[in-house]
């Protein structure tokens, strides 16, 4: 498929298909590698220019490329360029480098590996806030946001990704500048944040505002929204506050990347133990947030490998009990 059609396919299963998966943790299983691949600056991106770092990259992503496929259920990949912005690459003595086609060739080879088993396999162009995730006062203004992201923006789109998504905003202002630049690319495109359980982003935003103000930007209306690392109980009192004032917000926030700790951003923020949970207990947390919100992709972050977000993939496909049918 060309690019256009790369696209439809991708919005025809985001729109129509009652289930996604997403794929679960990337960085934090390669965190936890013997050999410590991760870069300070620029995580698992460069990784891409190793053999090394290709081989672990590839383990991982066939990993939760493989679950969806038995499964049947349509499945999202996202580039290792979450914190690949043009600072960051330059820090890490990247700068020059093709980080994006990379990034974009090494999955695309492993949808392709599969033959025509991988149309129903979506590759997302991961992009991030500048700053610390965590730490809302660091966030980027409008209008420089939408300036700083826009190369990076522009080289994944330019790559061939089927989507781009921004993850783990903690700040609306950086949020409409990455919706801006996202926008200008043609590109579907997913932003996902960071929630309290008040239902807000962690600058102290009601997400409905949040939503809201973004979509009625000119020309820069997102795609769909998602929330991510954070747990399951925490998006649903989050999202079932918020749908009480705004009932039409379910529409649009349609996914959940989920961390199997209940710890908060600012416990979770450089801890060196891995706080985790079963993958049976992750998956009926998010089979219940998908019976009760309705909320169709699902994947995981913080704390989820291979074994969680097979659980998940299970009790999702299998329709268990509290799982709502189309």
């Amino acid at each position: 498929m060309d690019g256009l059609a790369r696209h439809g396919a991708f919005l025809r299963a985001l729109n129509e298909a009652p289930r996604v998966l997403a794929e679960g943790s990337v960085v934090e299983r390669l965190r936890r590698h013997p050999a410590g691949l991760l870069d300070p600056h620029v995580a698992n991106a460069g990784l891409l220019f190793t053999p090394e770092g290709r081989e672990a990259l590839a383990g991982i992503y066939r990993d939760y490329r493989d679950i969806g496929l038995r499964h049947g259920l349509p499945t999202l990949l996202l580039t290792p360029t979450w914190r690949a912005n043009t600072e960051r690459l330059a820090r890490a003595g990247l700068a020059g480098r093709d980080v994006f086609a990379q990034a974009v060739g090494l999955l695309a080879g492993l949808r392709d590996e599969v033959g025509a088993r991988g149309e129903n396999v979506f590759i997302g162009g991961l992009v991030g806030c500048r700053g610390d995730a965590y730490q809302p006062a660091e966030a980027l203004p409008r209008e420089e946001a939408a300036a700083f992201h826009a190369p990076h923006v522009e080289s994944l789109a330019r790559a061939g990704v089927d989507f781009l998504v921004a993850q783990a905003l903690p700040a609306l202002s950086e949020a409409e500048g990455l919706a801006l630049a996202m926008a200008r690319t043609g590109a579907p495109f997913l932003l996902s944040f960071v929630l309290r359980p008040a239902g807000t982003l962690l600058d102290g935003t009601p997400l409905g505002e949040a939503v809201a103000r973004i979509d009625a930007l000119p020309g820069a209306r997102p795609t769909a929204y998602m929330v991510n690392c954070v747990h399951p109980s925490v998006f649903r009192e989050g999202l079932s506050r918020q749908l009480s004032a705004s009932p039409s917000l379910g529409a649009r926030v349609v996914g959940l990347q989920a961390n199997t700790s209940r710890l908060s951003p600012e416990e979770l923020d450089g801890r060196a133990e891995l706080d985790t949970a079963p993958p049976d207990a992750f998956a009926r947390e998010m089979a219940r947030v998908h019976a009760e919100l309705g909320t169709r992709l699902l994947g995981g972050c913080c704390g989820t490998d291979e074994r969680h977000i097979a659980a998940l993939a299970e009790i999702l496909a299998e329709g268990a009990p509290g799982v709502r049918q189309p």
